[in-house]
């Protein structure tokens, strides 16, 4: 009996110097990994410092291609009401051979940049990567009549005449004289340019230029004395 008593004993005292023995090393191992974590933290910003991955800026040939591939850029339309007034065989017998009408005109005009004209010599770049672009002048794509919405809204003939067969045709022309005009008048080249400039703005830095100024031919924008890129 003494002797199992002695063995119970022995096995217990083995099985705590395990345990013991377990717990210190663990403790050991779970103060040394802050450490471990640190000095590895610490070797991969030495590493980013010493060998920085590299920032690479496209030259003006490849900015010319990419902004090329863009073509014609349309970057803004108008929607145009006007009402026109033709007429034809007015005086004093106007009663008897006139023709006046009324036309009612909707119309679309869509202006933008076409970056088709662009050459090799319109984009510098500086020292910082900074890039310079003498865009082409903004100019009108379109100017048409919507003819599902214009219409003659009025028409009165003399008593003795069935209409000038061209008068129509006349006052949907001057519609659309008067529909460019308009838009002309309410600045829709330069906010065609505006968003042109917004547009490659956002395309030049997907490319990887840190910062992009426009400049015109009358610009006060400071150039740099670089030589373009044949």
């Amino acid at each position: 009996m003494r002797n199992i008593l002695l063995t119970t004993l022995a096995v217990l005292a083995a099985a705590a110097i395990l345990v013991g023995t377990w717990l210190v090393v663990r403790t050991v191992q779970e103060s040394a990994r802050p450490v471990a974590d640190l000095s590895a933290g610490i070797s991969t910003q030495v590493a980013a410092i010493l060998h920085p991955t590299p920032t690479i800026v496209p030259d003006p040939v490849t900015i010319v291609r990419e902004v090329r591939a863009l073509a014609r850029l349309e970057t803004i339309q108008y929607t145009v009401e006007k009402v026109i007034t033709a007429e034809s065989g007015q005086g004093p017998f106007g009663f008897l051979f006139g023709d006046r009408l009324l036309f009612i005109a909707h119309g679309v005009v869509i202006a933008g940049v076409d970056l088709g004209q662009l050459e090799p010599e319109d984009v510098w770049l500086d020292a910082e990567g900074r890039a310079y672009l003498r865009l082409p002048e903004p100019e009108i794509f379109v100017a048409t009549l919507d003819n599902e919405k214009s219409y003659v809204y009025d028409r009165e003939t003399g008593l003795l005449t069935r209409g000038d067969l061209t008068l129509e045709a006349a006052a949907r022309q001057a519609a659309e004289d008067e529909i460019r005009r308009a838009a002309l008048d309410d600045g829709i080249l330069e906010q065609a340019r505006l968003n042109a400039e917004n547009t490659l703005y956002r395309l030049l830095r997907a490319l990887g230029i840190p910062d992009i100024l426009f400049v015109t031919e009358d610009s006060d924008a400071p150039m740099p004395a670089m030589t373009p890129t044949p």
